[in-house]
């Protein structure tokens, strides 16, 4: 079986004061290849912690990770950087598009970042702009798409370089229970078509039901872990 994240024994913890908080305790967690996984819990679980760990925006204190066999809590800022921009996609609840360029230059961005030429990239954004329901919608810039336009546009940015892992952060905090359906139907469908592996954190039931996985937690360790398929 391949496994896109393998965590060893991932701890995580704060001092504040005399206090020592374990934001997470001796995580172990193996991600197979093209799942489609949520971490579910409370605030204050570790959720979102492990999820930076994963995608090298935080370090852990002790324990190991890997993604795509890589050992990457011990790799230089540099080769970190790298690893995010090939084969790492993130989707945050804020969005985070640059206002200034429209949809198609906002997923164009990290191709040309990765040095791709200017007609692949622009092929390339207009199809993945096209899959996820934005045709015709491409020239707009953010302020003038609605909310789950904006996390479209989000995906297709962290999808469009063919990634092995996007990280989710929240992504339907901020929209209605419908456009929040919608746009979980297209992940689930860009996850069965290309195999992208997908990492999700949330505490919205909703996103839970389309897990393929469930991972549950709860003071930084995990209490539970459901397989749906």
């Amino acid at each position: 079986m391949e496994y896109t994240v393998v965590c060893k024994q991932l701890s995580k913890l704060y001092h504040q004061g005399d206090v020592t908080i374990a934001a997470l305790n001796k995580v172990d967690l193996q991600i197979q290849k093209g799942g489609f996984v949520c971490l579910s819990g409370p605030s204050g679980s570790g959720k979102t912690t492990l999820l930076n760990m994963i995608g090298g925006l935080d370090h852990p204190t002790s324990g190991e990770i890997h993604v795509d066999g890589k050992r990457v809590d011990q790799m230089s800022k540099a080769d970190m950087a790298e690893m995010r921009l090939r084969q790492l996609g993130f989707v945050f609840q804020a969005y985070n598009l640059i206002p200034v360029l429209s949809a198609h230059e906002n997923v164009e961005f990290v191709m040309q970042l990765q040095g791709m030429d200017k007609k692949t990239r622009a092929d390339k954004a207009r199809a993945i702009l096209k899959e996820v329901g934005l045709e015709g919608m491409e020239r707009r810039r953010p302020a003038e798409l609605s909310g789950g336009q904006q996390q479209r546009v989000a995906v297709a940015r962290a999808m469009v370089s063919g990634p092995s892992l996007i990280l989710a952060d929240e992504p339907t905090a901020n929209l209605d229970s419908v456009t929040a359906e919608m746009l979980l139907q297209m992940m689930r469908r860009l996850n069965d078509v290309h195999g992208t592996t997908f990492l999700i954190s949330t505490h919205d039931k909703l996103v839970m039901s389309y897990a393929k996985r469930l991972i549950g937690l709860h003071d930084g360790e995990i209490v539970d872990d459901e397989r749906r398929n």
